[in-house]
């Protein structure tokens, strides 16, 4: 079967596949199987009832089982392991990952973790201890120990057969790079899949190989620096090391493309203000109605709350509206256009933080570069709003108000949605949690303040 988008090859086999079971046609649904992605198979299980579940997984081979089970969500595979007998359930935990099988029991209840950890293999078992002790956000929480190691004395012909043999043990990783150590698993060097089979089978891995010092990650090292360091130096896996440089993992693409994902989708949901819960996509396929009032609820009120000083704001100045009641046609125009261009640049600043172009070195540089960029846009919709103004109420001095008022504005909501960020990082805050709502009230409440005090400056009738 051609691989098609996921949702349109399950639309197309899952049918099939219902059949092959009503008519208990095994045989037909084993083969079936085998010509169908096991991402695809994990992303339409939602769709298989609880029976066919389990018969579909009992006919999968073991390493599309493995893999199958590897993709589906914790809920699921917890399903999978309460139906099969303890026989099965090890077999497919010994065969996972090593990365993927820490992710699963972190998961488990404590139970359910003392129970497997005690009958699955024990090299596996201490494996499993290992990378649970790493940090969650840290390289090592991210890494596999799935590697293979080479020393230099090596010759080429033997650093093949070493990486054959591991294959033939079911090695679970993409393999790109090959990693040198020496006798304590300290790194000493790298080289990859290519070099070695071009290499003559005589020739010693130390003449074959590279630095690694310059690809090599710390294993208390943050994800996101991680993901930072793969698209800075352009690499496909990067050895992991601990401070005494011995060799305790690899991290590849695959992994840092999921990091992304989730990282993309926890600043999407931040800055639309909802609860991210990680980096966790909201599925309509499977959300429900309570689903999405926990990620929106809490945030909405908080945001309500912020936007009571707006109210309390215009009460205060309630003398100048009702004496000149064209200012209030103003007011959704000045606060909505502050909040677009501090959301602008906030965003901007958030971004430019998440990929590293932001940082210490040009921070002074960046802010002095939005300063006059704010004074110039400032300038700009300043101009337009006086416009608007005169040619709406054809009053010179309330378009003047509205005008310097919007310049003031766009300034204080740019200026803003470059310190804050800034400052939400230096404090050691998510600045898409904090700037976003922070920025939006800082505008609308400051806002409000200069646009009347501008109004009693410019305006005689306000002038007391």
């Amino acid at each position: 079967m051609s691989p098609l988008r996921s949702m349109s090859v399950f639309a197309l086999i899952g049918p099939e596949i219902k059949e092959f079971i009503s008519n208990k046609d095994f045989n037909g649904l084993k083969a079936s199987l085998k010509s169908i992605h096991s991402m695809d198979i994990a992303e339409g299980w939602r769709y298989l009832e609880p029976r066919e579940k389990i018969i579909v997984f009992k006919l999968l081979g073991t390493k599309k089982a493995v893999e199958v089970f590897e993709n589906l969500k914790l809920a699921e595979q917890d399903f999978i392991m309460k139906n099969l007998d303890n026989a099965e359930v090890v077999q497919i935990i010994n065969e996972m990952a090593p990365d993927e099988r820490a992710d699963l029991f972190k998961e488990l209840p404590s139970k359910v973790f003392k129970k497997f950890s005690t009958i699955i293999n024990k090299d596996e078992a201490r494996n499993v201890s290992k990378l649970m002790d790493y940090k969650e956000g840290t390289a090592g929480s991210l890494m596999t120990t799935d590697l293979v190691e080479l020393r230099r004395d090596m010759t080429a012909r033997q650093a093949i057969l070493a990486v054959q043999q591991n294959l033939s043990a079911e090695y679970r990783e993409n393999i790109y790079s090959i990693f040198v150590t020496d006798e304590n698993h300290k790194l000493i060097g790298s080289t990859s899949i290519q070099d070695l089979l071009r290499a003559p089978p005589d020739m010693q891995i130390k003449d074959i190989m590279s630095s690694a010092d310059m690809i090599k990650i710390q294993v208390d090292k943050d994800i996101k620096e991680v993901s930072t360091w793969f698209k800075k130096y352009d690499l496909l896996d990067a050895p992991v090391v601990d401070r005494d440089n011995i060799l305790v993992g690899l991290i590849t693409v695959d992994d840092i493309v999921e990091v992304i994902e989730r990282q993309a989708t926890k600043d999407i949901y931040e800055i639309g203000k909802m609860d991210a819960k990680g980096g966790e996509i909201l599925s309509y396929a499977r959300a429900t109605i309570m689903d999405l009032v926990k990620r929106r609820a809490g945030w909405l009120i908080m945001l309500l709350v912020f936007d009571f000083l707006t109210g309390t704001v215009l009460k205060s100045f309630e003398a100048t509206l009702s004496s000149v009641v064209a200012l209030a046609f103003f007011i959704p125009m000045l606060l909505d256009t502050g909040g677009n261009a501090g959301a602008q640049t906030s965003i901007t600043i958030i971004r430019g933080m998440a990929t590293g172009d932001v940082n210490l070195k040009n921070v002074w540089r960046i802010i002095k570069l939005e300063l006059l960029a704010a004074l110039l846009m400032g300038v700009i919709v300043g101009g337009v709003a006086f416009g608007r103004a005169f040619l709406l109420q054809k009053d010179f001095f309330l378009a003047v108000v509205v005008g310097t008022s919007m310049l003031l504005i766009a300034i204080l909501a740019i200026s803003t949605g470059v310190f804050l960020p800034l400052f939400s990082k230096r404090v050691g805050l998510d600045p898409a949690v904090l700037a976003g709502p922070i920025t939006t009230s800082v505008v609308d409440v400051v806002g409000l303040i200069i646009y009347f005090k501008i109004a009693q400056i410019f305006i005689p009738a306000l002038r007391f």
